[in-house]
């Protein structure tokens, strides 16, 4: 009778398998395991209070998630369609490369934009199909699979490479502990002159690699030219 104190997991699976309201469904896990644990009403906030003290960075993530779900509702797809639809010859890479660019300048003084699901989702993927709408070619469905591949790529390209810089940031952090159980004792502004070059170089990297792949994709999907606004 243990097992069915793991019913909320089985809630979750099957949600996310059928692709429903993921926060309802997460509701609706958290209601049923507090029922079948007997925290009753009481336990269950007192348990969800605990957990958002606890893991505060988490609750943040999801309070980005809610918040960027309601300005989705709002038309922020539509708007960031919209801007980059004024911008001329603009490309599905040029914008993942500019977004990546960014990105390390800001993970540099450890800000995050939410992530993939906070950013690159909302903001970074409507204005990568954006610009390939702005270039009279409706999107091929695996033009857009790649397209989520690519800015999720570049996402976690600038966050792991550059957020080191910032002195005193967990990846710093980290890297000092680790280097220091080695036998080397070493300053984290040392470690941050170190990182600059390499955040510099894999940005660099990331952006011609995106930007080349993906007229490759460009060429092979809508053909070689593109068709006059």
């Amino acid at each position: 009778m243990e097992l069915i104190k793991l019913s909320g997991i089985l809630i979750v699976i099957i949600g996310f398998a059928l692709k429903l309201d993921s926060i309802l469904i997460i509701l609706i896990a958290a209601i049923v395991t507090a029922a079948v644990g007997n925290l009753g009403v009481m336990g269950l906030l007192e348990t969800l209070g605990s957990s958002f003290i606890s893991n505060r960075n988490m609750a943040i993530f999801i309070l980005i998630m809610l918040v960027t779900g309601t300005l989705e509702r709002n038309g922020l797809k539509h708007a960031a369609a919209g801007l980059i639809g004024k911008i001329k010859n603009a490309s599905a890479g040029a914008v993942i490369g500019a977004y990546g660019i960014m990105r390390g300048i800001f993970a540099a003084f450890n800000v995050s934009f939410g992530g993939v699901a906070g950013f690159v989702r909302p903001i970074v993927m409507p204005m990568a199909t954006g610009a390939v709408e702005a270039g009279g070619q409706k999107p091929d469905e695996e033009h857009v699979e790649q397209l989520k591949g690519m800015s999720s790529g570049m996402e976690n390209i600038a966050w792991f490479f550059c957020q080191v810089l910032f002195v005193g940031g967990s990846g710093a952090l980290l890297v000092q502990s680790t280097m220091e159980t080695l036998g080397y004792k070493v300053e984290l502004i040392e470690l941050a002159k170190v990182e600059i070059p390499v955040g510099i170089f894999a940005i660099a990297v990331g952006t011609v690699y995106y930007f080349l792949k993906d007229r490759k994709l460009y060429r092979k999907y809508y053909g070689r030219k593109k068709e006059k606004r």
